[in-house]
């Protein structure tokens, strides 16, 4: 196996090869798979994998980079070989198949110990490969990293079962790169380039490029002994930017299908206050971060290269009755909040949101349930990247018609409940934004709504809120999406 530490070690300064590339790797099947590298100014490198031979020279600052055509899935492994004058790299046992980044912060990188349910499927997986990011920051953009390829599950419960899903019903080797820190908030993934489409990240940055204490701190404690001490460590993960220098600019441009980001806890908690009906906040809260979302899914897509790189986002599943201590309402501050933002994502194509509204615990910020994450994104990304026709999501309002003192709720699916009884979690409202509990009834695809203390509903909200108790499925037992119809609190300016 040759890394780019044996590559240092053995003092070979001509060529080199990104160190994504290990032994074990697998290549993402039908797109152009690039392979890059140093050089020197002017040398010519080769690159042959799977009967094919493609050549580039190095520029003038001793960066190449070749394209091998797009290949189809093979379970077989074989040997990619960069080679350059005499000197010559090969990576064995390099698999052709699907390969997803899945990133975010803890409950992205919740190990599979956490979760023995996940590590008892271990023993059936099959085909599975994964490569870890080492968790580090950097001031600049980084082009190396430390790591390999292993020809073993990620230990991550999410990415773990999200593979083995989708390798059951993909019939090819799925790669995981995995690239996750706990408490990181969305802006500590975000390239400093992005200060020119999203404002406060552009506030935060100048904030932070001025702060030298925090800066020298950093500094500090990357020139220290490691492991860091969990003090320094949380103060490392909840800075801005410096995670995508290490963490995520090192993978850009590996070919891959798409992204699984399972983030948002960390953004919840800079909500800021409540005043009324808006929130106000200086980065990006819970109303804020719908669109600093989309601006990030955007520019990732532009990095690689890939108008259509999938992006799969986790909703934040069930946690707290409400963060400013009410009971469950829908005019509780909670996380209904950023679930409403987290599906902003969907205004963009090739996006998907995983349903996790049944999910997830009153008090536990870090949940056990991870099994059904990672069933719910293979069956998203069966459907919508292997083209296979399945039910993949639970029901989706599709409009609200209000008659005769009732609102009939219409979705797309057929629907019933888990327990039998009534359809929980409505709540309906006429202008006074004076929210109540409705009585819900099932017909078809459609909710009747109806309550005794509003005479003439207008507006509902369901699941609107932390941790809702809810009960409406479609026939394959997928959850309804949470939603909402009025339009308070509006967005901030």
């Amino acid at each position: 196996m040759l890394l780019w530490s044996l590559l240092v070690s053995q003092a070979i300064a001509e060529l080199t090869v990104a160190n994504i590339f290990t032994d074990h790797a697998v290549l993402q099947r039908e797109s152009a798979i690039p392979v890059w590298g140093t050089a020197d100014e002017g040398a010519t490198i080769k690159v042959s994998f799977a009967g094919q031979e493609k050549s580039a020279q190095a520029d003038k600052s001793g960066k190449w980079q070749v394209e091998l055509d797009a290949l189809e899935a093979s379970f077989e492994g074989r040997v990619l070989t960069v080679a350059s004058g005499e000197e010559r790299a090969d990576f064995k046992e390099v698999q052709v198949g699907d390969v997803w980044i899945c990133s975010g912060q803890s409950n992205m990188q919740m190990r599979l110990n956490a979760v023995p349910k996940a590590k008892k499927l271990t023993s059936e997986a099959k085909h599975i490969r994964s490569f870890t990011m080492p968790q580090a920051v950097a001031f600049e953009e980084q082009d190396s990293h430390g790591g390999e390829w292993l020809a073993e599950v990620p230990d991550s419960a999410v990415a773990f079962t999200f593979a083995h899903y989708l390798q059951l019903r993909s019939e090819a080797p799925v790669g995981i790169i995995l690239t996750s820190w706990g408490s990181s908030g969305l802006e500590a993934w975000m390239p400093r380039d992005m200060m020119e489409s999203v404002p406060h990240f552009k506030e935060m940055m100048e904030t932070f490029d001025a702060n030298e204490n925090i800066r020298n701190k950093i500094q500090v404690i990357l020139d220290g002994p490691r492991p860091w001490g969990k003090g320094d460590d949380i103060f490392l993960r909840r800075q801005t930017n410096i995670l995508y220098n290490a963490m995520m600019h090192p993978l850009i441009p590996y070919a891959c299908k798409g992204l699984v980001w399972y983030q948002g806890e960390r953004n919840a908690k800079m909500m800021g206050s409540m005043e009324g009906k808006l929130f106000h906040e200086k980065n990006s809260g819970m109303l804020k971060y719908g669109e600093t979302l989309k601006h990030w899914v955007a520019r990732y897509r532009r990095a690689w290269g890939n108008d259509e790189m999938q992006f799969q986002v986790v909703m934040l599943p069930g946690y707290a009755k409400g963060l400013d201590g009410k009971e469950e309402h829908p005019n509780a501050i909670s996380w209904a909040w950023m679930r409403e933002s987290q599906l902003q994502a969907l205004d963009l194509p090739h996006t998907s949101v995983v349903n996790t509204i049944d999910l997830g615990s009153v008090m536990d910020i870090h949940p056990k349930d991870k099994i059904p994450i990672g069933q719910r994104l293979a069956l998203l990304a069966a459907r919508d990247t292997l083209k296979q026709e399945l039910v993949a999501e639970g029901p989706v309002m599709q409009e609200v018609v209000a008659t005769a003192g009732r609102l009939t709720v219409k979705f797309d699916q057929n629907l019933k409940t888990t327990n039998g009884e009534a359809p929980s979690a409505f709540w309906v409202a006429d202008d006074s934004q004076e929210w109540v509990p409705a009585l819900a009834e099932i017909q078809g695809e459609s909710i009747v709504l109806l309550s005794s203390e509003v005479k003439d509903p207008l507006y509902v909200r369901y699941a609107f809120a932390g941790k809702p108790q809810v009960n409406l499925v479609n026939e394959e037992g997928l959850p309804t999406r949470p939603f909402r119809t009025d339009s308070f609190p509006p967005s901030p300016q």
